[in-house]
């Protein structure tokens, strides 16, 4: 039985809804990515004008949980449990409808960019699916959305993590990478190869016009969705996951030149 079709999922939402500050509810995440599988959780949107209590929270939890976690604050406002009758985990994220609007303004209509994931919300927000929307307003925002990739916001996501990749003078990731490698900092070099892929990635979705779907299964989103990749692209991101690895600079190089090569 599909989540959509479950009692109990739909009485969640319906006392979701008597919040008066609730604007709009969606789901989204793995479930509509296509990339979910037996341990996904399911990503539920609450999308408020202001912060529902705590403590009216975990009422509502309380009703369909024994396993929960209520007001973490960890990755943002959320809520997270384990739905008894559907035997599976929820986990609800709490947007301030204010702050999604300026997020769309500024990287859909603005053009700013960020240090990889520049597009990722906007993902979340066309492609989730509404469960409620008082006055259409997430209707609205979605199709602000449904318009053509912004030639300018793809220019400038190139040009921001080609830069931090490796092409600042000073403080790139390469050459953060290069100083953790001659010190032996693994830890260091984890923190900044990570950084690395997350531009690189941004660069790949940008040149692709696709937004960003998030942290999640990148490989096998980018291979099944991109009309065109670097050469040696999933080779060279499985060798640099090695680690520690005296190719690692090597690998880095020619990342960084296929992606380029790529981009024109």
């Amino acid at each position: 039985m599909t989540v959509h079709m479950n009692q109990t999922f739909h009485k969640i939402i319906d006392d979701f809804k008597y919040f008066p500050d609730v604007q709009s509810i969606a789901i989204g995440g793995s479930q509509k990515a296509n990339t979910a599988d037996e341990k996904s959780d399911i990503d539920t949107y609450i999308f408020v004008e202001k912060d529902i209590p705590v403590d009216e929270r975990l009422k509502l939890v309380k009703k369909y949980s024994s396993k929960y976690e209520v007001g973490g604050e960890y990755f943002g406002s959320g809520d997270e449990f384990w739905v008894d009758d559907i035997k599976q985990q929820l986990d609800v994220m709490y947007f301030n409808k204010n702050w999604i609007e300026n997020i769309v303004e500024n990287v859909w209509e603005k053009h700013f960019p960020s240090n990889g994931y520049t597009t990722c919300f906007l993902f979340t927000i066309k492609n989730c699916e509404i469960l409620y929307d008082k006055d259409n307003w997430l209707k609205n925002l979605k199709q602000k959305l449904n318009t053509p990739y912004p030639e300018e916001l793809k220019q400038n996501i190139i040009k921001r993590n080609i830069m931090l990749i490796k092409d600042k003078p000073f403080a790139s990731y390469y050459e953060q990478i290069e100083k953790a490698l001659a010190r032996n900092d693994y830890n260091s070099l984890n923190h900044r190869i990570t950084a690395f892929l997350a531009s690189y990635f941004d660069i790949i979705f940008a040149q692709n016009e696709l937004l960003h779907p998030g942290e999640k299964k990148l490989v096998k989103y980018a291979k099944e969705h991109c009309k065109i990749l670097p050469e040696n692209f999933e080779k060279n991101i499985n060798k640099l996951l090695i680690q520690p690895n005296t190719d690692t600079l090597k690998i880095l190089d020619d990342m960084v030149y296929t992606l380029k090569k790529f981009l024109t």
